[in-house]
């Protein structure tokens, strides 16, 4: 189990990896060799990755915070990193410590990399469950 210490509105927070909610892989064209692990791994060891408060339309479905309220807009905090494939299988991250003096271009046209993704992690302001979101993009 890894643990996360972020700070975002000036207060701190923690997030676990073995209290993920659901890591959610592109439905398209799925990453192999990527899990929670992992993805904490980022976070632990960059100094590049800052959350910021979001606002959604929709309750965070494990808490429902605000609901009662019938709040229009739901607080939550939101942090973003890519991660590079080859022939769908994770390779490096824009925040992994190997990948300095590197770009995508430059791993692709040496044929390391094939495939970019970004990381989200999306986690409820009121009671902290989290999602981590990979989504297939283009950099």
């Amino acid at each position: 189990m890894s643990k996360y210490i972020f700070k975002c509105d000036e207060k701190e927070y923690c997030i676990e990896s073995d209290k993920c909610d659901e890591l959610i892989n592109d439905e398209e064209k799925p990453v192999e060799g990527f899990d929670v692990e992992e993805a904490f791994r980022l976070l632990n060891e960059s100094d590049e990755i800052e959350f910021m408060s979001e606002y959604y339309q929709e309750a965070c479905p494990a808490c429902l915070d605000g609901v009662k309220e019938k709040q229009k807009f739901f607080k939550f905090f939101e942090a973003h990193y890519y991660i590079f494939t080859k022939n769908g299988k994770y390779i490096i991250s824009d925040v992994d410590k190997a990948y300095k003096g590197q770009s995508f271009n430059k791993l692709s046209a040496a044929g390391k990399v094939d495939d970019s993704y970004i990381v989200s992690f999306i986690i409820c302001a009121n009671c902290m469950d989290y999602i981590i979101q990979i989504e297939n993009c283009e950099v």
